[in-house]
């Protein structure tokens, strides 16, 4: 039997899309304005003095490559390969493996590191996609179901809108009504981890709305 969960996979691509657009915008643009000078290590402010817009917007990374140019170019192919996949191929046969390499050589070459909290859960949700969600049918009862299966849709706009408020805080550090650099630091975070915690959300309603709709062959 062949299953397919349509929700999960609209979901997964979503938010691989954001992932592939923090590592584009956030990173690989930044570190090629640096240019073609060393890295000096291993650890990376992907935003250099010069381009940065407040004291906590350097956009940390890790890159195994000695050089912010190179280093720059790489990520930007992998974050819109990662995009383009995203869109079109995270459904098929090798599709949710691709996405995690995809992932894993975005973190290893400069593309960031607080993605990871949010990679993570989204490639184990993303699994699921031809997989039958038996456990969860067994959780959730019909009741329950029926009333997250509602809710899928806005807890994914919630978490992809709290994704871009981290981009452009990540940047340009602004937040209405805001200048001191450590609170806005701390508002970075509690966007991050809403990111998060809406995307969980929004995949396990996505499981109760695909269990509505069942669709397998």
């Amino acid at each position: 039997m062949i299953y397919y969960n349509p929700k999960t996979r609209i979901i997964a691509s979503t938010l691989g899309v954001f992932l592939g657009l923090g590592g584009l915008i956030n990173h690989g643009i930044f570190e090629v304005l640096q240019g073609n000078v060393a890295t000096n290590g291993f650890f990376i402010e992907a935003i250099g003095k010069s381009e940065r817009f407040w004291i906590h917007g350097t956009e940390a990374a890790f890159t195994v490559i000695n050089n912010y140019l190179i280093t720059g170019i790489i990520v930007i192919i992998i974050s819109i390969t990662l995009i383009f996949w995203s869109i079109k191929f995270i459904q098929t046969k090798h599709g949710v493996l691709i996405f995690l390499l995809l992932l894993i050589l975005l973190t290893l070459f400069g593309g960031g590191i607080g993605h990871i909290i949010l990679f993570l859960p989204t490639w184990a949700y993303a699994t699921r996609i031809h997989k039958s969600l038996i456990w969860w049918e067994n959780k959730l009862s019909s009741r329950l179901r029926n009333i997250l299966s509602k809710l899928w849709i806005y807890a994914l706009v919630a978490a992809s809108v709290s994704w871009i408020i981290v981009m452009e805080m990540g940047i340009f550090g602004y937040f209405p009504g805001q200048t001191d650099p450590d609170v806005i630091l701390s508002i970075v975070f509690i966007f991050l981890f809403s990111a998060v915690i809406f995307a969980n959300i929004a995949f396990i309603s996505g499981f109760a709305k695909d269990l509505e709709e069942k669709q397998y062959s």
